[in-house]
């Protein structure tokens, strides 16, 4: 990621708290993380495997898991 300076030492805002569904976490986010992975030149998503894996890998990202939670 050459141009990019990252703070060491400061503190993460990801993963967040999961406290149960998240009304921004829509089909929407989801194809709009999709069609900007393609304006970057990455294949289009046509299988539902992949938009599952990507649905998957976001909510991994921003989310930690319930079990966690302690």
């Amino acid at each position: 990621m050459s141009g990019t300076a990252f703070r060491f030492g400061a503190e993460r805002s990801y993963p967040l708290p999961h406290a149960g569904p998240d009304p921004r976490f829509t089909e929407s986010l989801v194809n709009s993380v999709a069609a900007l992975l393609v304006g970057y030149g990455y294949p289009r998503f046509t299988a539902l495997e992949d938009w599952a894996a990507l649905d998957s890998a976001l909510a991994a990202f921003l989310y930690n898991p319930q079990e966690n939670d302690v």
